[in-house]
């Protein structure tokens, strides 16, 4: 016999769960586990999860954390909560400008384990979240001048680096987006990751009924065919 799940109050705090990995090889499983986990305790009712799988902290614009920024402005949650404050980004002003943005909207914003939280009532918070945005840049770009002199010697000795250029179907990514095609889906129909599949059709939202409704930039143009 199945156990029924308690009520949750009427005034349950609505909350939007945000999770991302960097690759594709990876997971929010654990992530997302310990945010429901976190939210069941409190009695917060899960609006929704945004999940972004294979999308670097430095790059500004991700599928699932700009339909997550359109939502809180209609809002449709009360709060925004991430496992660690890097989940959200790596960079100081991206961070600041979208978590300022949210409290504009008075949209509440909450890191799991470092307990930080955009509430009014804790200042103190605020403050440490901020110094922790700054150690989060920091860290990229120590790990970013590493890599580059590890790039540099290998190059002065003769070798090869960097990722193989992709070859795909850009026609084939057009029409499967303008059938309604989640951007994860593409990825994995053509074998690519999903952020080459995003950047090369920038930021484009899925159709209806056979139209793009193009949100960033204009369409890519699809590669004519030549006649025989």
């Amino acid at each position: 016999m199945k156990t029924q799940k308690p009520a949750l109050p009427k005034n349950a705090l609505k909350v939007a769960l945000y999770a991302r990995v960097s690759t594709t090889d990876q997971n929010c499983r654990m992530q997302l586990t310990q945010l429901r986990e976190y939210c069941a305790r409190r009695e917060w009712r899960i609006a929704k999860e945004y999940v972004d799988n294979g999308f670097s902290g430095s790059s500004k614009s991700r599928p699932a954390l700009d339909r997550l920024m359109q939502d809180a402005q209609e809002h449709r949650f009360q709060a925004v909560i991430v496992w660690k404050l890097d989940r959200w980004g790596r960079g100081v002003l991206h961070c600041c400008d979208t978590i300022q943005q949210l409290k504009q909207w008075q949209i509440r914003w909450m890191s799991f384990t470092e307990n930080l939280d955009t509430d009014a009532t804790n200042p103190a918070s605020e403050l440490l979240m901020f110094i922790m945005m700054a150690f989060a840049q920091f860290e990229r770009s120590m790990i970013r001048e590493r890599v580059q002199a590890g790039v540099d010697q290998a190059r002065r000795m003769g070798k090869h680096c960097g990722r193989p250029k992709r070859i795909f179907r850009r026609d084939e990514a057009i029409e499967l987006r303008q059938a309604g095609m989640t951007i994860c889906k593409i990825a994995e129909a053509l074998n690519i990751s999903p952020m080459t599949t995003w950047r090369y059709l920038g930021g484009q939202k899925r159709g209806k009924r056979g139209k793009m409704a193009p949100s960033k930039g204009v369409l890519p143009k699809v590669p004519q065919r030549r006649s025989a």
